[in-house]
């Protein structure tokens, strides 16, 4: 079993781990000590909130609060962390905690699983994800303490603050609080709000451009371009959605910000999303659909790829080389990004085509707002989850798998063999 481990690509044994600790995380949470007196938990029920959890995803079933114990919650809360961080992450982690050192395999696992470069001081920079994740989810752990002590006893509040820092962080909305109420009674919570959004922001920059920034002092000239990409593109999105969000929803302006935020994988909502226009909704799906940064812990095609993409359609229409911030953009990089959309634009066609076929009584736009929530690892909902079928919840369940994973990824596990090098005579295609 070792061997033939051993002899698998990267992306394989990615998916693999991820598949085991969703497959584990399953068992443990229908376990008679995870569920709490009188709630039955269906076995497909805790593989759809496994899966939600380990892909970071958010999306429920059943309420955490109401159905799982404080076990069963602390088990969904290290499932988060372990998605969050990344089951390869995790485990180099633990290598480097208990003195051994990681091998060439290991270090190849790291590179894919985390999209770096290089293998160059791969064992620092897995230190380095480490003391940053304590430093931000200790912090959001504290600070929000201060606004659910004033409703929960200090134990409660403690073990509530903890599991939303760890979940905000981690761009999963996931809540212990009850009644599938997520945040909804802390609309008006300032303080919470902020930090929900600070903690859902840097989780979805990546560690990456979080190591940049604080290895070069937040001068914004001395980042490279990924990191100008990446915190531009995000900003920029934070502030067009909420505005449209306010545009075309009876919202706060606070409201309208955090769903903007929220929206770019985190899951968490103040507002019943049930009660939302169609308007809305579809600038929701939009961010959806575009999600976070490369080796964070969201999902979606990702801010750069959105970039990218923008700036090769630029550059056609214009014949003006690509380029942003003073860089050129890599020529093969518009190829790769236009894969990226091209193939998550089909799983959420195909999702959405399948579940409505499966689900004849919901409308279009619940059903894409809900497959686009799961290929995003978003976790949004309108409220359709908990009466979906079993063959859709086990649908979703695919395609939040996907989205954690990536569709390039999903795609290159098919590949086995390698394509003898034949040179074909270059033909023409009219395009447009």
């Amino acid at each position: 079993m070792i061997r033939y481990i051993k002899k698998l690509s990267p992306g394989r044994i990615i998916a693999l781990g991820f598949a085991l600790v969703i497959f584990i995380g399953s068992i443990l949470l229908v376990l008679p000590c995870s569920v709490k007196d009188g709630v039955t938990v269906r076995y497909i029920d805790s593989l759809y909130t496994s899966t939600s959890a380990v892909c970071v995803t958010g999306l429920v079933a059943i309420d955490a609060g109401d159905s799982f114990t404080a076990f069963g919650q602390f088990v969904l809360g290290a499932l988060i962390q372990i998605g969050g961080l990344g089951v390869t992450a995790v485990g180099a982690g633990i290598i480097v905690a208990i003195g051994r050192k990681i091998n060439l395999k290991g270090r190849t696992l790291i590179r894919e699983a985390m999209n770096l470069d290089s293998g160059r001081g791969l064992v620092r920079f897995v230190k380095s994800i480490f003391l940053t994740t304590l430093i931000f989810e200790l912090s959001g752990a504290i600070l929000s303490f201060t606004v659910f002590v004033q409703d929960y006893s200090p134990l409660r509040a403690a073990g509530i603050s903890l599991f939303h820092s760890v979940a905000a962080f981690n761009n999963s909305g996931f809540d212990i609080l009850g009644n599938f109420q997520n945040l909804i009674p802390y609309q008006d919570n300032v303080m919470l709000n902020l930090v929900t959004c600070g903690l859902i922001f840097f989780g979805g920059i990546g560690f990456l451009v979080i190591r940049e920034v604080w290895t070069k002092r937040f001068r914004w000239k001395k980042l490279s371009m990924h990191a100008r990409v990446v915190i531009s593109v995000s900003v920029t999105l934070i502030i067009a959605g909420g505005v449209l969000i306010k545009a075309t929803e009876d919202v706060s302006w606070m409201g309208a910000f955090f769903h903007s935020v929220s929206a770019r994988t985190a899951g968490f909502s103040t507002y019943p999303l049930g009660e939302f226009g169609t308007p809305a909704l579809l600038i929701l799906t939009a961010l959806m659909f575009i999600g976070a940064s490369p080796g964070s812990t969201g999902g979606g095609i990702k801010t750069s790829t959105f970039f990218v993409i923008l700036q090769g359609i630029k550059s056609a229409a214009t014949n003006k080389p690509e380029k942003a911030f003073h860089f050129a953009i890599p020529k093969q990089a518009f190829r790769k990004a236009a894969t990226v959309a091209i193939l998550a634009a089909m799983v959420v066609f195909t999702g959405t085509y399948l579940m409505l076929v499966m689900e004849p009584d919901i409308s279009l736009m619940d059903a894409l707002f809900e497959v686009t929530s799961a290929f995003g690892t978003v976790g949004l909902s309108t409220g359709i989850t908990p009466g979906l079928s079993d063959g859709s919840k086990l649908l979703s369940i695919i395609i939040m798998y996907i989205g954690r994973l990536g569709p390039v990824t999903v795609a290159s596990l098919w590949y086995f063999t390698k394509d003898k090098h034949t040179s074909y005579a270059e033909g023409n295609i009219a395009i447009g």
